[in-house]
Protein backbone atom coordinates (compact mmCIF):
# COMPACT_ATOMS: atom_id res chain seq x y z
CA UNK A 1 0.00 0.00 0.00
CA UNK A 2 3.17 2.49 0.60
CA UNK A 3 4.10 2.28 -3.16
CA UNK A 4 0.66 3.08 -4.09
CA UNK A 5 -0.50 5.79 -2.17
CA UNK A 6 3.20 7.09 -3.91
CA UNK A 7 1.12 6.44 -7.09
CA UNK A 8 -1.92 7.91 -6.12
CA UNK A 9 -3.26 11.18 -7.33
CA UNK A 10 -2.94 13.98 -5.52
CA UNK A 11 -6.89 13.82 -4.55
CA UNK A 12 -6.44 10.44 -3.31
CA UNK A 13 -3.25 11.17 -1.19
CA UNK A 14 -5.40 13.87 0.62
CA UNK A 15 -8.48 10.97 1.43
CA UNK A 16 -8.83 10.32 4.88
CA UNK A 17 -9.79 6.65 4.48
CA UNK A 18 -7.25 5.61 2.07
CA UNK A 19 -4.12 7.28 3.84
CA UNK A 20 -5.25 5.97 6.82
CA UNK A 21 -5.05 2.17 5.79
CA UNK A 22 -2.04 3.12 4.00
CA UNK A 23 -0.11 4.40 7.13
CA UNK A 24 -1.60 1.11 8.97
CA UNK A 25 0.11 -1.05 6.74
CA UNK A 26 3.73 0.90 6.86
CA UNK A 27 3.86 4.38 8.71
CA UNK A 28 6.32 6.02 6.41
CA UNK A 29 3.31 6.13 3.87
CA UNK A 30 2.83 9.21 5.36
CA UNK A 31 5.77 10.77 3.44
CA UNK A 32 3.11 10.68 0.46
CA UNK A 33 -0.34 12.32 2.18
CA UNK A 34 -1.12 15.50 1.46
CA UNK A 35 0.14 18.46 3.54
CA UNK A 36 -3.33 18.57 5.38
CA UNK A 37 -3.10 14.98 6.45
CA UNK A 38 0.42 15.12 7.59
CA UNK A 39 -1.27 17.57 10.08
CA UNK A 40 -4.41 15.75 10.95
CA UNK A 41 -3.80 14.26 14.96
CA UNK A 42 -5.23 10.29 14.05
CA UNK A 43 -3.53 9.88 11.52
CA UNK A 44 0.06 10.75 12.15
CA UNK A 45 -0.67 8.76 15.48
CA UNK A 46 -1.46 5.83 13.50
CA UNK A 47 2.09 6.22 11.39
CA UNK A 48 4.14 6.58 14.23
CA UNK A 49 2.52 3.88 15.97
CA UNK A 50 3.98 1.64 13.02
CA UNK A 51 6.80 3.56 12.46
CA UNK A 52 8.47 5.71 14.65
CA UNK A 53 10.46 7.36 12.14
CA UNK A 54 7.28 8.42 10.18
CA UNK A 55 7.59 11.73 12.73
CA UNK A 56 9.90 13.25 10.22
CA UNK A 57 7.09 13.25 7.60
CA UNK A 58 4.56 15.03 10.15
CA UNK A 59 3.84 18.87 10.26
CA UNK A 60 6.08 20.89 12.34
CA UNK A 61 2.90 21.19 14.68
CA UNK A 62 2.69 17.89 14.98
CA UNK A 63 6.45 17.59 15.30
CA UNK A 64 5.84 19.37 18.60
CA UNK A 65 2.91 17.12 19.77
CA UNK A 66 4.10 16.11 23.32
CA UNK A 67 1.78 12.69 22.62
CA UNK A 68 2.93 12.00 19.43
CA UNK A 69 6.59 12.48 19.51
CA UNK A 70 5.95 10.18 22.76
CA UNK A 71 4.45 7.54 20.44
CA UNK A 72 7.22 7.87 18.08
CA UNK A 73 10.08 7.44 20.47
CA UNK A 74 8.51 4.02 21.97
CA UNK A 75 8.97 2.89 18.88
Amino acid sequence: MYLTLYCASDRLQDDLDIVMEAVKQHGSALQDASVGLKDDHIIVMEAVKNFGLALEYASDTLQDDHDIVMEAVKQ
